[in-house]
């Protein structure tokens, strides 16, 4: 397993990490690399062996049903598996390499946006022949999308690192994601669940961008997320008078659970509304990129082709709508109050500007996790190996980073 952060828990510094990064992609490969020497088709690759053993660790296996996570601003891909217990757990997390548009749903061809909601992946779906490596069409538009008068076809989630409208995963990524979707099929599943979101539908999350044109909406998705969480069971989902609408659990402790974790959620909205939090919109020139890549991409490594990367340096640009209110301080009768700072949990409110950016991409290694391979494989099936070429932007002064099987120019 690769660890980003040390035993004491500090994060290592951006080029331990990096060269851990770079090492595991090339272990990521192996069961591409090995397809490919011995003829195997790239649709029919096989899981790797690491993600076959993280299986039986989490009591599932490759035939057990799954499901699919999707989050934009964090750019982040989950697989979920079923296990014995009849509940989903997570099983990887996979870094998201491109999406194009803001957060927000599609709504007309051509508006470069990616799909939100809830969506049913078929074996139909599913393109072996794919211009971008593999691919799975999301089935955009859904009922929901019809309902609101939504146009646009072909919204994918495939290989390489560009999109215009598709969530790119990398030809490595979308093989592993594939070869997952493709056991889980054959095991006997006929429709895989994606569920799609602008971020983790956290109350914090929703009560920040309560001021956003697209809380309506939101606020639905965030009720089926909800359920996922409260049972870890696939959401039953349909479409009423133009709103998804999602059916009771047939176990009444179940939705007994769902309705008393909905409970908490709004009153966690509650508290969050009355402590006076700030309203943000969070805006991109045209998508964004988890932050692995963009440190990759910083340090010279190909991501082959990217699209539109001029606009990745406007990504995730936040701006207030409305300042947090500060937070009045409870100063004891008999004496002074207390230095805030020595305080646990009181934080208090300071101007901030209109606009600033999300934290910086190139000074973030805490949020390279441990659980994502930087997902540029050696080779790919088919492929050539792959190679690290140097970039203008690289930093200055910066080693080389070399992992066995990889070659220099």
């Amino acid at each position: 397993m690769l660890f980003m952060f040390s035993r004491l828990g500090r994060a290592l510094t951006p080029a331990l990490a990096l060269a851990g990064i770079v090492l595991a992609s090339a272990l990521a490969g192996t069961s591409v690399q090995a397809a490919a020497s011995t003829g195997v088709p790239k649709h029919e690759a096989p899981i790797p062996p690491a993600t076959l053993a993280l299986m039986q660790t989490k009591n599932t296996g490759p035939a057990s049903p799954m499901l699919i996570r999707l989050y934009k601003r964090e750019a982040e891909l989950e697989v979920w598996k079923r296990g014995a217990d009849g509940r989903y757990g997570r099983l990887k997390t996979f870094p998201i390499c491109r999406w194009s548009g803001q957060l927000g749903p599609k709504r007309k061809e051509g508006d470069r946006q990616a799909p939100e909601g809830f969506y049913a992946i078929t074996p139909k779906l599913m393109n072996p022949n794919s211009r971008y490596y593999l691919s799975f069409d999301t089935g955009f538009p859904n009922a929901y999308d019809r309902a609101q008068g939504a146009t646009g076809t072909a919204l994918m989630v495939h290989g390489t690192c560009s999109s215009m409208g598709c969530y790119a995963m990398t030809d490595a990524g979308i093989a592993e994601i594939y070869a997952l979707m493709r056991e889980a099929f054959r095991g006997g599943q006929k429709a895989v669940q994606l569920q799609a979101f602008p971020f983790r539908m956290t109350a914090e999350n929703l009560v920040a961008h309560r001021l956003d044109p697209n809380i309506a909406f939101w606020r639905q998705l965030k009720e089926g997320s909800d359920r996922f969480e409260a049972t870890r069971q696939e959401v039953d989902v349909r479409v009423a008078a133009g709103r998804y609408a999602f059916q009771p659990s047939k176990d009444p402790d179940s939705e007994a659970n769902i309705l008393a974790w909905r409970a908490m959620e709004e009153d966690h909205d509650a508290v969050l509304l009355e402590e006076g939090r700030a309203a943000i919109r969070t805006t991109y020139a045209d998508g964004g990129q988890h932050p692995t890549f963009a440190a990759l991409w910083r340090r010279g490594v190909s991501l082959g082709e990217v699209s539109r990367p001029e606009a990745l340096a406007f990504a995730g640009q936040v701006r207030v709508l409305q300042p947090a209110r500060p937070l009045r301080r409870d100063c004891p009768a008999d004496g002074p109050c207390p230095n805030p700072s020595t305080q646990a949990g009181i934080v208090l409110a300071t101007a901030a500007p209109d606009v600033f950016p999300v934290a910086s991409l190139a000074q973030s290694p805490v949020l390279w996790m441990p659980e994502l391979p930087s997902l540029l494989s050696a080779s790919t099936a088919g492929g050539d190996p792959a190679i690290l070429r140097p970039s203008p932007l690289m930093i200055a002064g910066a080693p080389p980073i070399m992992s066995p099987g990889w070659t220099s120019p």
